[in-house]
């Protein structure tokens, strides 16, 4: 029986959110420069949004930049933007013949103008379809979400659209920039890395977490059948006890 056949599409995770990490140790590795992992990790991308697809996911949150990695190298910035734009353009007529929607969340307003162009366009193109709901994190972090929604609740607070006492949880929750998805049941993060880098802080909070060696640019479908089976192998209590859930 191979992977694929092993998972229990009646148990799947719902949402997957991966930390796309190693792309430029796995280019040092092979003796090449950084920007040379992140062109090939495009191909692992389009390998799992594929796979999650084919499995019948219903949301996938994939990290492709953090606000943290505007401080990197100037062209390393400025190549991924480029890698960026030349991506999104080849990628939306395959998104549509998939029936994938793209979703974008983080602080946009930092991206180069043609990038935002490229997102803009990317999105009114796949707006209408209603399979696999790919989200995009690029120039995310969950500070700056959590920032971000703290002062727009305070803004509603003070135009009197919100009673302060009536602040909760599910208040917070409505000003998330996923506020729109469910909560990631299963997190995956490559390259031997056992961080959560700022990435998804408020939602990942029942996530199971999932970490591999494998470097990104080599992460394929059946990496991806590994981490859901593992998934599917643990008890999820959210607080209780095992005898409960049993």
């Amino acid at each position: 029986m191979s992977l694929k056949e092993s998972i229990n599409q009646q148990a799947l995770p719902k949402h997957i959110a991966v930390i796309m990490d190693g792309n430029g140790r796995w280019a040092q590795e092979q003796g090449e420069d950084r920007l040379f992992g992140h062109l090939h990790g495009v191909e692992s991308v389009r390998d799992i949004v594929e796979g999650a697809a084919e499995l019948g996911i219903g949301f996938l949150t994939l990290y492709a930049f953090s606000t943290e990695n505007w401080d990197r190298p100037q062209y390393e910035v400025s190549g991924l933007m480029e890698l960026l734009v030349d991506t999104i353009r080849k990628e939306v007529p395959t998104l549509n013949k998939n029936n994938i929607k793209l979703h974008v969340i983080g602080d946009l307003n930092m991206l180069p103008a043609n990038a935002r162009q490229e997102l803009s366009e990317a999105l009114t193109e796949t707006g209408s379809n209603t399979g696999l709901q790919l989200i995009m994190a690029l120039s995310y972090s969950s500070r700056w979400e959590l920032g971000n929604a703290v002062r727009n609740i305070a803004i509603d607070v003070k135009a009197g659209k919100i009673d302060p006492l009536k602040v909760d949880q599910d208040t917070l929750q409505q000003y998330l920039a996923t506020s729109a998805f469910p909560d990631p049941e299963l997190m995956i993060r490559t390259s031997g890395e056992y961080r959560i880098s700022n990435f998804l802080l408020y939602q990942l909070a029942y996530a199971e977490l999932y970490f591999t060696n494998t470097r990104w640019p080599e992460f394929r479908k059946e990496n991806l059948y590994e981490a859901i089976i593992d998934f599917q192998g643990r008890q999820r209590r959210f607080g209780k006890t095992g005898d409960q859930i049993t």
